[in-house]
C-alpha cells in the first residue's frame, strides 16, 4: 500500500500544479465550467482556487462520483474511498453553480451534500443519426473484409462477384442498394470490457436456439460487440468456445466516424452498464437513442429517467430475460409492424433527444443571462 499511495499522492501534486498553471495562463474568465465530473481530482480543487485568483464563478457539471468509481475496485470503506468521497463533498459545496444529469443525483446532491443542482439531461452528438443504405453497404462492404459475419451468407453461382454484404446488396443493373433477403438482425453492444456476463450468458444459453428449434420465426443473429478494454481478451476465449448455429459474435474496434455509422445501421442496441452510484445515465444508450436505435438495457435504479420500458426500449434484469426480449422483438423479422418498429417511431418522435433550448432554459438563468 505503502509505495502505491505515495506513487497516487505524487499523480495527484503533479497533475494539481500542471492543470493549475495551465488555467492561470489563460485569458481571465468569468466562469469556470467543470465539464463532466469525475474525474474531479484534482480538478475540482485546482478549478476552485484558480476562480479565487480570477474572481470567476465555478460551475461543476455532475455525472457522476469519483468515490463511488473508486469503491469498485477499493471498497466503500476504503480509506481512500472515504477521502475521496469527503473531498468531493468540500469542494462541491464550494461551487457557485451545479448541473447534474439525472434528477436522482439531484436528490442525491441534496440529501447528501446539501449541494443544489439543476437537471440537463445529456444530448447524442449531431452526428449520432440514422444510417442511409447506401452508407450502409459501404460500412458493410468495408467490414466484410476483416470481419465473417458480414460477408454474405451464400454466393450465387451467376453471380459470384455481385456486390452483397450479409446485410445488403447492390442492384448491378439499376445501382439501387436493398436489404438482402433473409438477411440476419443485428445487434451491437458498446462496451469496455469489465463486465459482460449479462450479454455471454445469455448467448451460451440454449434458449434463442431453441426458440428456434420449436419453430419460432427468428433471425439468424449477427452481435457486435465494439470497444476495448482489460478483459477483452478473456472474454474473446470463451466467446470462442461457444457452440453457436444461429449466433455469430463479432468483437471489433471501429475507427471513430464508423462507430456511429453502424449504430445507425443496427436493428437493435444492447446495454450493459451499471452505474457505480446508480445516479448516472449511459451516454451509449443516448448515442443509440441518436440513431434511433431501440435499446434493451440492464436495470438500475435511476434508467427509467432515459429508457422508458415498452416505450423506446426494453429493461432486463437477467439473460433469461433478456433473451425473451430477443424473442420478442425478433419474432418474425424483419416485418414492419413489430415491437422494434414502434420502438425507432417513438425515437424519431422523441423530444427529449432534440435540441430543445435546455442549455437556454436551465444554464443561462444561472448565469445571469450573459452568454
Amino acid at each position: 500500500v505503502g509505495p502505491k499511495l505515495f506513487q497516487y499522492v505524487l499523480k495527484v501534486l503533479v497533475q494539481s500544479v500542471q492543470l493549475l498553471y495551465t488555467l492561470l495562463r489563460i485569458d481571465q474568465p468569468s466562469y469556470i465550467l467543470l465539464q463532466q465530473n469525475p474525474p474531479g481530482l484534482p480538478s475540482i480543487a485546482v478549478a476552485w482556487v484558480a476562480g479565487l485568483w480570477w474572481g470567476s464563478k465555478l460551475i461543476i457539471d455532475w455525472h457522476n462520483y469519483g468515490y463511488t468509481i473508486m469503491s469498485l475496485s477499493h471498497g466503500r470503506n476504503h480509506p481512500l474511498v472515504l477521502v475521496a468521497k469527503w473531498y468531493e463533498k468540500l469542494f462541491g459545496c464550494l461551487s457557485d453553480h451545479n448541473l447534474c444529469v439525472t434528477d436522482a443525483m439531484k436528490k442525491d446532491l441534496w440529501v447528501n451534500f446539501k449541494i443544489k443542482a439543476v437537471t440537463l439531461y445529456d444530448k447524442p452528438a449531431s452526428h449520432f443519426k440514422e444510417t442511409p443504405l447506401d452508407l450502409q453497404h459501404n460500412l458493410y462492404m468495408k467490414l466484410a473484409k476483416d470481419y465473417e459475419p458480414f460477408k454474405p451468407r451464400y454466393y450465387r453461382a451467376v453471380n459470384a462477384s455481385a456486390d452483397t454484404s450479409a446485410f445488403t446488396e447492390r442492384d448491378g443493373k439499376s445501382g439501387n442498394v436493398v436489404k438482402a433477403r433473409g438477411r440476419p438482425a443485428l445487434l451491437i453492444s458498446s462496451t469496455s470490457w469489465t463486465d459482460l456476463s449479462a450479454l455471454t450468458s445469455v448467448l451460451s444459453s440454449p434458449d434463442y436456439e431453441r426458440f428456434i428449434k420449436e419453430g419460432a420465426k427468428l433471425p439468424a443473429l449477427v452481435c457486435v460487440i465494439t470497444g476495448k478494454g482489460p478483459l477483452k481478451d478473456y472474454y474473446n476465449g470463451l466467446i470462442q468456445k461457444l457452440d453457436l448455429k444461429h449466433i455469430q459474435i463479432c468483437t471489433l474496434w471501429l475507427e471513430a466516424e464508423d462507430y456511429p455509422l453502424l449504430l445507425g445501421s443496427a436493428d437493435l442496441g444492447v446495454c450493459l452498464h451499471k452505474s457505480s452510484s446508480g445516479l448516472d445515465l449511459p451516454m451509449k444508450v443516448v448515442d443509440m437513442f441518436g440513431c434511433c436505435l431501440p435499446v434493451c438495457a440492464i436495470h438500475f435504479e435511476c434508467l427509467h429517467e432515459l429508457v422508458k420500458h415498452n416505450e423506446n426500449g426494453l429493461i432486463f434484469r437477467d439473460s433469461q430475460e433478456l433473451a425473451e426480449q430477443l424473442k420478442m422483438l425478433f419474432l418474425d423479422f424483419p416485418t414492419m409492424d413489430g415491437k422494434l418498429h414502434s420502438f425507432r417511431e417513438n425515437l424519431r418522435a422523441s423530444q427529449q433527444l432534440r435540441w430543445d433550448q435546455s442549455w437556454d432554459q436551465t444554464v443561462l438563468p444561472l448565469l445571469g443571462n450573459k452568454e
